[in-house]
Formats: C-alpha cells, sequence, structure tokens
C-alpha cells in the first residue's frame, strides 16, 4: 500500500507545481492500494497542488448524456460521471467547486474566490473544450496537466488545443440541446457543439514530439506510471505539427509523426 505521504514525496520529485492549476486524468487501478483508498488518494491530492494557492482540478464529465439519452445532461446534484470511479469521488467532494459546463465539467479544489472565478459562465461556453472555459484558462495560466496511470489518449486538454487551432472537423457544425440542472433545482437550457469521431484514440502519436520538446516529466504516482505536461508547450508544438505536416488531420490514423515536422 502507497501511503499519503509517500504520494507527497512523489510529487515533490517531479517538482509538481502547488502555485500554479493543475488537471489530472487518472487510472486509479493503475495507481493500486493507497491510505484511505480513493478518497484518501484524492485527499492528499489536493492538499498537495492547492497548498501554495493553486488549483487542482479533475475531469467530471457527462458527455455520455448528450443528445436522446438523458433530458438533463449534466446534474449538479448527481455525482455520477462517464469517466470513473476518482471523478465521481472528486464531484461528490465537500469542497469541490463543480463548473456548470453541460458535458466537460471539472471538480475544481483551492481557494474559494479564485476557485468560483476559474469556473464562472461555464454553462454558456459553446463547446466542449472552449479556449474562453475552463480548459482555455488552463492555457492563459501556463498550467500543468498530470496523466497518471493512462497516456495522451486521455488527454481531453489536446481537443482544447485543437479547438484553439480550429482544427477542422474536431467540433460539429451544428449545435444541440443541452439541459443543465443546478443544485437549487434551476434549469438551464443551451444549444452546443459537440465532438465529433474520436481524434483522442491517436493523440499518443504526440508523445515524441512533446518529449523531444522537453515538456514531459516522469514520475510516479502509488504504482501508477506518471507524466507531467505543460499545457501551453503542448499547444505550441502540436501547433508546429500540424502546420509543418500541412495542416492534414494528424490523428486521422495511427501512423507515426513525421520526426522533421516537429524537431
Amino acid at each position: 500500500m502507497t501511503t499519503k505521504k509517500e504520494i507527497y514525496t512523489q510529487l515533490e520529485k517531479m517538482n509538481a507545481p502547488r502555485d500554479s492549476v493543475v488537471l489530472m486524468h487518472t487510472s486509479l487501478r493503475a495507481v493500486g492500494e493507497t491510505e484511505g483508498r480513493g478518497q484518501g488518494l484524492l485527499e492528499v491530492l489536493i492538499d498537495y497542488f492547492t497548498g501554495e494557492g493553486g488549483l487542482f482540478c479533475v475531469p467530471t464529465h457527462t458527455w455520455s448524456n448528450i443528445g436522446a439519452k438523458a433530458p438533463i445532461t449534466m446534474d449538479m446534484s448527481c455525482y455520477e460521471t462517464c469517466i470513473g470511479t476518482l471523478p465521481n469521488i472528486a464531484a461528490a467532494h465537500p469542497a469541490a467547486h463543480r463548473s456548470a459546463h453541460p458535458s466537460h465539467s471539472m471538480a475544481v479544489f483551492g481557494e474559494d474566490e479564485k476557485a468560483e472565478a476559474f469556473i464562472a459562465d461555464e454553462a454558456f461556453v459553446r463547446t466542449p473544450c472552449s479556449v474562453k472555459g475552463c480548459y482555455g484558462k488552463i492555457y492563459d495560466m501556463g498550467g500543468k496537466i498530470l496523466l497518471v496511470g493512462v497516456g495522451q489518449d486521455n488527454n481531453t486538454y489536446l481537443h482544447s488545443a485543437e479547438e484553439r487551432l480550429d482544427v477542422p472537423g474536431r467540433v460539429s457544425k451544428e449545435v444541440v440541446p443541452m439541459t443543465v440542472r443546478l443544485k437549487n433545482g434551476e434549469l438551464l437550457h443551451g444549444m452546443h457543439h459537440h465532438h465529433e469521431g474520436n481524434p483522442s484514440a491517436y493523440f499518443h502519436k504526440m508523445e515524441p514530439a512533446f518529449r523531444a520538446h522537453g515538456l514531459i516529466t516522469d514520475g510516479f504516482v502509488g504504482k501508477a506510471p506518471s507524466t507531467l505536461c505543460d499545457a501551453r508547450g503542448m499547444y505550441e508544438v502540436l501547433k508546429k505539427v500540424w502546420e509543418n505536416a500541412g495542416r492534414r488531420d494528424l490523428f486521422a490514423d495511427d501512423e507515426p509523426l513525421a520526426e522533421e515536422w516537429y524537431r
């Protein structure tokens, strides 16, 4: 079993920041048994990343509810997400400031005023990972992405980077109705775009490019191999690769990137 103190030390060895904004994607199974189980893991992560004024973010997505599957796309009083156990725990945590995005919400931990400013107006952005919303603010604030036991294929931030680049075919041209129910029962209705296809299945192709530019720090969280990635740098390298590749669809297949596109 990995203790909370050991996890704290692992984060220190990665030079993980405590005064910035960090978004984490994780596989709880890969982390293995930890002190306090999933709740204990979340507590030590919150303590570490918010200790010096930072914000710690856990995706709490509900995109599986889009369309006819559910009348309410995101219910703020329901803590079930479509992306795993730790996001469910984070959504239900009493200290969580959960954004009201109808499909790509996140639970944000940190100083109340700072966290509330970070998630403000999320219900009114029109795309899944808008540059005007939380994902865009990670870029604006020079934040980090922590991948715990998962790879770049789980890095939702790269969707936001593609939105920033306005890559064709990534966000639907048509909009679909989405409804958010706030904790007080109020319903917020809106029309939103959604992701088309599944380009994230091939996001792992970017790993060599990110490493070539020194954007990844390796480490562990529990038993899980983990990578700490620079958000702004990932956008800049993705932009470089996309432009050097003639603005082709980089993630239409699993063919490796040409090295000259990113060197």
